[in-house]
């Protein structure tokens, strides 16, 4: 099962020809593909403070509607506060909705694809795929 970052999805509603040819080859195997439920948050909030233009708000419902969810659940929530607290122990900070995502990625046993390795390669246990 793979899970799409947030930077695959918009990469994918501005039409990132890389993308779609990645979500076509991934919509033909037999994984399961999902987003977790702060991505949507991600969207939204980019949509509000202008990373992401107006006229992408229909896009996203389309896509958003259109793949499996995952929420965070208890167990997603007491590893997202886990892995808060190393980061911030270690002063290596990064956002609490990428953190919350990574969590939900690694309850559901899934893989996160995204091109924020920056991030998401800070976080123990996660398995990505950078794009």
């Amino acid at each position: 099962m793979v899970c799409l970052d947030t930077t695959f999805l918009v990469d994918l509603i501005r039409g990132n020809e890389k993308v779609r040819s990645l979500k076509d080859n991934i919509d033909k195997g037999s994984e399961a593909v999902t987003i977790a439920t702060p991505s949507i948050i991600e969207l939204i909030k980019g949509l509000k403070i202008g990373n992401m233009r107006e006229n992408e708000e229909e896009k996203i419902n389309v896509l958003v509607s259109s793949l499996n969810i995952l929420n965070l659940d208890k167990d997603s929530a007491i590893l997202s506060g886990r892995i808060e607290g190393e980061l911030i122990k270690k002063g290596d900070m990064i956002d609490l909705e990428d953190i919350m995502i990574a969590a939900i990625s690694i309850t559901n046993n899934e893989k996160l694809i995204t091109r924020n390795e920056k991030h998401f390669k800070k976080i123990k246990g996660l398995e990505i795929e950078v794009y």
